[in-house]
């Protein structure tokens, strides 16, 4: 008896509520088989499948939202059986139990509503800057307001440092003094290397260079520019056709700012300062005023009390909020820091306040699928409709990497990800934002060890798969580093690479391509070592052959497990050598 949940679950992917679902479990090999359904933290229903001439089949009632489980009791001549995934959270071909404690459950997502996201953003190719690095505006090359007990670097060339005390806190920030004016004048290049839409490391006034220590939300920081800067970017950007994304960092402040104010820097009176502060509220204190909950231990970043509805309202209670002023200037998304960390109705509240702009975007900082997240005990429903339209797609960076270093197989690839594909509601899945690295990873160029040849495989591997394009400033000009300081060097002006630029512009020419659009199917296939992905639109299909190994491979269709292609692709496809270390790519006549 044999079940596969990407082929023998009707409909298949994340589905509406009030959906009715039909499955099919092959074989006669069996007195009976029963399908366990449970809703998440429920108790197990049963539904006594139908024998048929060659399978088993049957259906659901139509189901209400939410996380739901299922797995299929088998009795026969072997005795009872659990028909089951490898892992929870995991489709494809099950496998047989014989204790019911061991079995692992298949998932299935149940949403309130199926998600959608601004047309813009459906093929978005983004740019992620984190601002200091990038380009200074000045004619003079000048820094904007230096802050006090800071640094400058000497060259524009030398490695970040961090100045650090004895308890590892950082003691003197370094500033290269990238700002928007500079962004501004590099959009023509920006969008010329095929990126429609930036992504901007947080911007309001903070002391670090990072800026996830937010001083005050509503001041841009002076070392960045002015308010006027921050306009002009807007309008510069919106005139090109192009799109903004802001990085919204709710979950902490600044012990540096006017709502902690622990320095005594702000003319506000702040949380730090007195039990009466009006941000009292926004923290918690275990000893006023100096020990006190923060973001994983960091002192520097004073956590927001989750549950204070003030804060709440500060940050998304109307067109005077934060995301109400800054989306009023023309923002046309947001990227939620640690978004497993807000409160779920702070979220939801979130969701509601951007929903009344058009065409706006609302993305998390989710590091695992986003589709069954549990952190701090709780599951996360991020993706019921009413919360993220988008998510950081680590997931699948990870399996373009590993699988580019030979550290996970070709099918313990494809298995996870359809698996996403099926978890996802189609549009997050087809529009997630899919970097291959942040300003929270290495560079994806020291990840694989300074290997070309490995990175065209990656690039062409995270062109062809779903998902935008979000290039982290830099990677695109062969820049290295580790992980923090070393991934945030400054843009290498006048020493990009351009074997390294010749890749990322022919993924762009690629991304250009019909069968690579957001809309297009995605399937795939293996063949021994070997990765295929298939991507189809109405009127193209292309098909990418991926080689990982340090010898030439050759597909054929008798050698290659095509399950999950229909018939029709299956006949297109041409027996192809790939060279060691190499990929394919080919559109099917």
């Amino acid at each position: 008896m044999e079940y596969d949940s990407f082929l023998d679950r009707q409909p298949g992917g994340a589905v509406t509520a009030g959906t009715a679902l039909h499955f099919t479990v092959r074989g006669t090999d069996a007195d009976s088989v029963m399908l366990m359904l449970r809703q998440d933290g429920q108790a197990a229903l049963s539904t006594n499948l139908a024998h048929t001439a060659d399978a088993f089949e049957g259906a659901t009632p139509p189901l209400s939202s939410g996380l739901w489980f299922y797995r299929f009791v088998v009795v026969g001549p072997r005795g009872t059986q659990i028909l089951a995934p490898t892992r929870t959270g995991l489709g494809g071909v099950s496998v047989a139990y014989q204790e019911q404690a061991a079995a692992a459950w298949y998932q299935l997502t149940v949403v309130a509503r199926q998600e959608t996201v601004p047309a813009w953003y459906e093929n978005a190719r983004i740019y992620h800057i984190f601002v200091d690095r990038f380009n200074n505006g000045n004619a003079d090359g000048h820094v904007n307001a230096p802050k006090s007990n800071t640094f400058l670097y000497g060259q524009l060339t030398d490695d970040p440092y961090y100045v650090k005390d004895g308890a590892g806190e950082v003691v003197r920030w370094d500033f290269y003094g990238g700002n928007l004016q500079g962004i501004s004048q590099q959009l023509d290049l920006i969008q010329q290397r095929g990126f429609t839409a930036l992504y901007l490391s947080p911007i309001f006034e903070a002391a670090s260079n990072h800026r996830y220590d937010t001083g005050d939300y509503f001041k841009i920081d002076p070392v960045l520019g002015t308010l006027a800067d921050f306009k002009a970017l807007v309008q510069a950007v919106h005139a090109r056709g192009m799109h903004l994304i802001l990085d919204g960092v709710f979950n902490h402040v600044g012990r540096d700012s006017r709502y902690f104010n622990a320095l005594g820097h702000y003319p506000t009176v702040g949380a730090a300062q007195d039990a009466a502060s009006p941000y009292a509220d926004w923290f918690t204190f275990k000893h006023f005023p100096d020990d006190y909950s923060s973001w994983w231990g960091v002192m520097d970043l004073p956590a927001i009390n989750k549950q204070s509805q003030s804060f709440h309202q500060f940050i998304a209670g109307g067109p005077d909020s934060v995301l109400g002023y800054w989306t009023g200037l023309g923002v046309d998304g947001w990227r939620l820091d640690v978004a497993d960390e807000l409160d779920l109705d702070f979220l939801r509240q979130i969701r509601q306040l951007l929903d009344r702009y058009p065409d706006r975007v609302v993305i998390g900082e989710v590091w695992e699928d986003a589709s069954n997240k549990v952190a701090y005990g709780t599951r996360r429903p991020y993706l019921m409709g009413d919360m993220l339209q988008s998510v950081m797609n680590y997931p699948q960076r990870t399996l373009i990497l590993e699988f580019v270093l030979g550290r996970q197989s070709a099918a313990a690839v494809l298995q996870q990800l359809l698996s996403l594909r099926e978890n996802y509601p189609a549009a997050v899945f087809n529009s997630n934002f899919t970097s291959l690295g942040t300003h929270d990873t290495p560079r994806v160029l020291t990840v694989l060890n300074g290997d070309l040849t490995a990175l065209a495989q990656a690039v062409l591997l995270w062109t062809v798969l779903p998902g935008n394009q979000v290039g982290y400033y830099g990677d695109e000009v062969g820049l290295t580093g580790s992980a923090d300081p070393a991934n945030r060097k400054y843009y290498p002006w006048r020493r990009e690479n351009q074997t390294v630029l010749n890749l990322y512009a022919q993924a762009a020419k690629w991304r250009q391509e019909p069968a690579l659009q957001a809309a297009a199917l995605f399937t795939g296939f293996t063949f021994g070592a070997g990765l295929g992905v298939v991507r189809e639109s109405a009127d193209q299909t292309l098909v990418a052959l991926f080689n990982p190994t340090k010898a030439p491979l050759t597909f054929s269709r008798a050698q290659a497990d095509l399950r999950y292609l229909s018939a029709d692709q299956q006949v297109r496809l041409r027996t192809t050598k790939i060279p060691a270390h190499s990929q394919v790519l080919q559109l099917l006549d």
